[in-house]
């Protein structure tokens, strides 16, 4: 990351900055005639209300815990709202998500920062000049970015210097929120609320690893670390509380890996789970370059980690789908009917 250099910043940035993205209201619409429209349809179309069906179903399904993972830039491109709405309304119940989802743009905008509508075809050494940072067509002011990263080390000089799991500082995240955020109804905030754990297994990949490094150059001897070990033991012992798990995944990464883990990291502690029952991945990445974001649900199940009764890819870039499927699922109502599972009590000293 460069340095903050003032001074040499362009002329144009007001106009590059001007038209914030609106986040998506899924309550707004009922999508539920599209979805069932799409369902006598073929290719990406009936992929998408196959999920629908699937989400639907771990919804009513009494047994089923859901988790929902986070890799992608959907939340800087207008979903913001929708994953706290799944929240709000009992439709998630962990959240597995890179750090950038829910530091750099979640954290980041509950700062009172936005992220802007942009085009990919924009100058990037124009964009450099003025300190912008560009995620495909979504620009984001580098200065507010570094905002963000010296407020993860604010935060962190503050703690009991020990070791923290990422569930457990983003937690710290919530209560800091509380007080100091100035956008309220973010994914951490809501969480917090409503005893949702989050989970960033790659917690450093982002401003808050940023964050981190200040604090820690800072207080050589007396710093907190993240503790990553504890943190896949924690997301398990949830797992291990499930009877029946479902798996919404947009993108693929570290965090779908780091859920579907947890069914051997369970069977090598020597207890005994089923394979997670439900899974939708939402993705565009190409299944023959044998990475783990591209793998699909089937091979998972050569692993032992996921069920093929009730699975469905989705190829297609989420924020075009995900929206229909989250909207059609609050319509149907299934959540109404939903114990809270409450799992961050689980945690609770």
């Amino acid at each position: 990351m460069a340095k903050n250099n003032s001074s040499k910043i362009g002329h144009n940035k007001k106009s590059l900055l001007s038209n914030p993205v609106e986040h998506i209201d899924i309550k707004s619409f009922d999508a539920r005639k599209i979805v069932d429209g799409m369902s006598k349809m073929s290719f990406t179309s009936r992929d998408t209300a196959r999920a629908a069906v699937i989400y639907n179903e771990m919804l009513a399904d009494k047994d089923c815990s859901i988790f929902l993972t986070l890799a992608g830039s959907t939340s800087a491109g207008g979903c913001m709202n929708l994953y706290t709405d799944l929240v709000k309304n009992n439709m998630v119940d962990a959240i597995v998500a890179t750090g950038a989802s829910i530091i750099d743009m979640d954290f980041f905008e509950a700062l009172g920062f936005k992220h802007y509508q942009g085009s990919q075809f924009q100058d990037d050494t124009e964009l450099r000049k003025n300190y912008i940072d560009r995620i495909y067509d979504t620009y984001i002011d580098e200065e507010e970015l570094q905002a963000c990263d010296k407020t993860i080390c604010e935060i962190a000089n503050s703690l009991k210097p020990k070791a923290y799991t990422s569930r457990e500082f983003i937690v710290e995240l919530g209560k800091y929120l509380k007080s100091n955020g100035k956008k309220k109804n973010s994914l951490i905030e809501v969480a917090f609320d409503n005893n949702v754990p989050i989970f960033c297994p790659a917690f450093t990949d982002s401003s808050a690893g940023f964050g981190l490094v200040m604090h820690q150059e800072r207080n050589p001897d007396n710093h907190i670390t993240i503790d990553t070990i504890r943190e896949f033991r924690e997301l398990t012992e949830i797992k291990l509380r499930s009877k029946q798990s479902g798996l919404l995944m947009i993108g693929g990464g570290v965090p779908k890996n780091f859920i579907q883990d947890t069914v051997v990291c369970a069977e090598l502690l020597g207890k005994k789970v089923d394979m997670h029952k439900y899974a939708i991945q939402i993705t565009v990445a190409d299944t023959r370059d044998g990475a783990c974001s591209s793998s699909t649900l089937k091979e998972a199940s050569s692993w032992g980690k996921v069920d093929v009764t009730k699975e469905q890819m989705v190829f297609a870039e989420a924020t075009s789908v995900l929206p229909l499927i989250a909207s059609d699922a609050y319509h149907r109502k299934n959540w109404k009917k939903r114990k809270k599972r409450n799992f961050s009590k689980i945690f609770n000293s």
